[in-house]
């Protein structure tokens, strides 16, 4: 669900699920919703073991479940043992013949079979609804979303429109996940390095990270985590364009239901309506789906020329200073801009921790239509190019250390060089000019050692 860019390790469900304790982990598999929202989540060699396990209520030999599988996907089978060990999905538990077996968690296996095959009480988010004349169709709904989650963005970019819808509970978020910094110098926060990756994230790896960053605070909030997940995994069987009620959510949930409006995960026309709308950027948040079309009201707007030249067909502020990451603005028009990748502008992008990659990504991902009709979206030798100034970039590596120079003989020279050889802390030499460069971490043991040879002699 979520990725790896840079620096940046977007955190997916089922790493933040396995760093919960067990008892948390029990109660949320009491609800079906959140069994089949892991399930999804599983390597797919986990989902098979639960098939075939479904049924079975007691342990089978480890052995046997391991002769399942072809002895050649030695990795396959190591991380889908690891990954339903640490989800407490199953557990070791002797076979009536006293060997090793596994054993499905009996509370995971009684509602994912709901889940898969039907039963069960209604969800309480499905109360039925008496119809209201004014409904709220799909596309204002994707509209309404992406509007909310931009503000977050256009925050983080500092843009004019920067603190136009943003709460300061979201604010707090983006200060916590290290996307964006206080400084003394400046009254609002600034953006990071891992910020400026965070922005060329597809919006749907975008909504994860910031909602599981959020997860973290929610006890700390006065909230429940197991209440406020098992909602979170009910939305994303939800119908976009239809309302739910909100009868019966005790006073945690209603709190939570008011951060996801915030950031355009649910509409409510009111505060305090009795009815709410899911939204796309929620339904597809625990649902499976990789969708990088969720912003469907805007459609792409970039082409790029082999001439480097890049024309942004767009009035919005946002996309336009997304450009800017990685470009060099050079026209700037109502709803048509211009920009050039250069050597420098795209180091400077490499240098705030962006990769050639999430550049081109990013290009891909909002070509215009007409782009769209070529064979090659974006022209190779510009991806070439991208590519080779990151090369270019990452020939140097930079280490600090402390120059040693101007030795009154070559033995003097060798002995400390050997020294620092032998202890590890030696960066670089050059023996026929008698310099060596140490490093920092190791300048204080080298200079003891010189200060008592040359007392010695």
């Amino acid at each position: 669900m979520a990725t790896t860019t840079g620096n940046l390790k977007c955190k997916n469900l089922q790493s933040f699920l396995k760093s919960l304790p067990s008892a948390t982990l029990t109660k949320l598999y009491s609800h079906p919703a959140t069994c089949i929202a892991v399930f999804r989540e599983l390597p797919l060699l986990s989902r098979q073991y639960i098939m075939r396990l479904l049924f079975v209520e007691q342990p089978i030999p480890q052995a046997v479940i391991s002769s399942w599988v072809s002895q050649d996907v030695v990795k396959q089978k190591f991380e889908a043992v690891e990954s339903l060990c640490e989800l407490h999905i199953w557990n070791e538990a002797p076979t009536p013949g006293g060997l090793p077996g596994w054993l499905l968690n009996p509370i995971f296996r009684k509602n994912i079979k709901i889940a898969l095959i039907g039963g069960g009480q209604t969800w309480e988010v499905c109360a039925p609804l008496e119809k209201v004349k004014k409904t709220r169709d799909v596309q204002f709904l994707d509209s309404y979303a992406m509007d909310r989650w931009e503000c977050v963005l256009h925050f983080m970019v500092g843009s004019q429109q920067s603190h136009e819808g943003i709460s300061a509970d979201a604010v707090r978020i983006l200060l916590q996940a290290g996307l964006m910094r206080n400084e003394e110098t400046e009254t609002n926060p600034v953006i990071t390095t891992d910020g400026f990756q965070f922005l060329l994230m597809d919006t749907s790896t975008q909504v994860w990270y910031f909602m599981l960053n959020y997860l973290e605070t929610v006890e700390s909030r006065g909230l429940h985590l197991v209440e406020c997940l098992t909602f979170l995994f009910q939305l994303s069987f939800l119908t976009i364009g239809k309302d739910y009620s909100t009868e019966g959510m005790t006073e945690s949930l209603l709190i939570f239901l008011q951060h996801l409006r915030e950031v355009g995960l649910v509409y409510q026309r009111k505060r305090r309506s009795g009815r709410f709308h899911p939204t796309r950027l929620a339904i597809n948040l625990a649902s499976g789906l990789k969708d990088n079309s969720l912003d469907v009201h805007r459609p792409g707007y970039i082409l790029v020329e082999t001439n480097y030249r890049v024309y942004a067909y767009s009035d919005s502020q946002l996309q336009v200073a997304l450009l800017g990451l990685f470009c060099e603005l050079i026209y700037r028009f109502p709803n048509f801009s211009v920009g050039i990748l250069t050597r420098e502008s795209v180091r400077q992008a490499l240098r705030s921790g962006i990769t050639a990659e999430q550049i081109i990504n990013y290009l891909q991902i909002h070509a215009h239509q007409e782009a769209m009709k070529e064979k090659c979206v974006i022209p190779p030798t510009v991806m070439d190019q991208i590519r080779l100034w990151e090369v270019e970039r990452d020939r140097f590596s930079f280490k600090e250390g402390v120059l040693y120079s101007q030795f009154l003989s070559q033995n003097d020279f060798e002995l400390l060089r050997n020294y620092a050889r032998d202890l590890g802390v030696l960066v670089w030499d050059n023996s026929s000019k008698r310099v060596m460069v140490v490093s920092r971490a190791g300048h204080d043991d080298v200079k003891r050692f010189w200060k008592r040879h040359r007392q010695d002699h």
